[in-house]
């Protein structure tokens, strides 16, 4: 049975491609989950990508993926810098965590230098754009190995 895989991501993420300054690249929401859903099968996971703009949303997901999923990707986006539920939720989760950002939100704002979600991260990939999407589904499948 493959591994499944949650990989969730938070608000604004379906406007990727369209910011006029660049910050997440060209590549559009739908590419960039074409790309992921192309490299989880080559790696022989099964992937659930979603997006969601609110933060329960989000919460209640990280908590249905304990029951159904063997590990989790995520960008909180925005709530990443804000999210207390989400770290408690992700807290809870016992499998792998990768935390992923399109951009390297350390060369970013002040205030994105402290994720939230990063305390609950077995990892994080930032700065990469989608192709950190695709690390971080690598580094599931290697971790989830026995």
């Amino acid at each position: 049975m493959p591994h499944r895989v949650y990989f969730l991501n938070g608000p604004n993420a379906n406007l990727y491609g369209l910011d006029k300054h660049g910050t997440y690249g060209n590549e559009s929401f739908a590419s960039i989950e074409a790309r992921c859903q192309r490299h989880a099968g080559e790696l022989g996971l099964t992937l659930d990508f979603r997006q969601s703009n609110h933060e329960g949303v989000l919460v209640d997901w990280i908590q249905e993926a304990r029951l159904n999923s063997d590990a989790l990707v995520i960008n909180a986006a925005g709530l990443s810098y804000s999210s207390v539920p989400i770290l408690d939720a992700l807290l809870a989760f016992g499998g792998p965590i990768i935390e992923a950002h399109m951009s390297n939100i350390w060369k970013r704002e002040r205030f994105r230098h402290h994720s939230y979600v990063s305390r609950a991260a077995t990892g994080v990939i930032a700065g990469l754009g989608a192709l950190g999407y695709e690390l971080a589904l690598t580094a599931v499948a290697e971790l989830l190995k026995p």
